[in-house]
């Protein structure tokens, strides 16, 4: 290699250098009156990292919940009444081993017990999980049993006059009073005459919950009411043909 190659090269290592020293030097120190760099990104703590993780998941998880399980003071209500409502009932057809109903009826009976004290304790569960008031159906069994006045939560409403009405197809004092004296053949008409007429009434309790805007959309309050409905819907085309019966058997010579 020749002294002025060997010369020209070692000047462009020379001006590179400088260069390089130049841009350093002006990163390093920026020009009076400009603004000062942004800090560098901080990396998130764990901690905080978690603590938004947890924040998240709860939210999604009250929103799952909401969507899953929403309910309404309509559903309080349907819940509430019915279990009065099936407390009469349970009253009612318990008297019948005891004032000689018939075979056929004593077995509806036992059917209509056993079902709706599986049905209270379902709705009792629901209303207890979601921390609103629980009634206790023995007040309302032992109120009906004396022909005494309405237990708390009996009614659904105060009329004009400010008197509370009783729910759909429930019995007054003086039909409880009417069917406990009745016994025989007697017991089974007023008994299955007054059953239609107390089922009736639950399946207008369904009608009006499944009309009533957002309401019956809880998964468990919505299967409750349409087997309501269904079962004693069911029931009340048996007791009518039992009735049906009944009434041919007394009129026949």
């Amino acid at each position: 290699m020749s002294s002025s190659h060997t010369h020209r090269l070692a000047a462009v290592l020379f001006a590179a250098c400088v260069v390089t020293a130049c841009r350093s030097a002006g990163s390093a120190a920026p020009p009076p009156g400009s603004p000062p760099p942004p800090p560098p990104p901080r990396s998130p703590s764990p901690d905080s990292t978690s603590a938004a993780q947890g924040e998240a998941a709860a939210i999604a998880q009250a929103r799952a919940d909401s969507l899953r399980h929403p309910y309404t003071e309509a559903d309080i209500q349907f819940m509430t009444g019915m279990i009065s409502h099936h407390a009469q009932a349970i009253v009612m057809a318990g008297w019948a081993p005891s004032h000689g109903a018939s075979p056929s009826v004593r077995t509806l009976c036992a059917r209509i017990v056993n079902a709706q004290r599986d049905e209270i304790v379902t709705m009792q569960r629901w209303l207890r999980d979601r921390r609103q008031p629980v009634p206790d159906p023995s007040q309302g069994m032992q109120m009906s049993r004396m022909h005494g006045m309405q237990m708390p939560g009996m009614t659904m409403a105060m009329d004009s006059s400010g008197h509370g009405m009783l729910m759909p197809g429930m019995l007054t004092p003086a039909q409880m009073k009417q069917l406990d004296e009745a016994r025989g053949a007697e017991f089974d008409r007023l008994f299955l005459t007054f059953m239609i007429q107390h089922h009736r009434g639950a399946v207008s309790m369904v009608k009006q919950l499944f009309e009533t805007y957002g309401a019956a959309q809880d998964e468990t309050v919505f299967k409750f009411a349409s087997d309501v409905n269904v079962d004693q819907t069911t029931e009340i085309a048996r007791m009518q043909k039992m009735l049906l019966a009944l009434t041919l058997d007394s009129s026949a010579p």
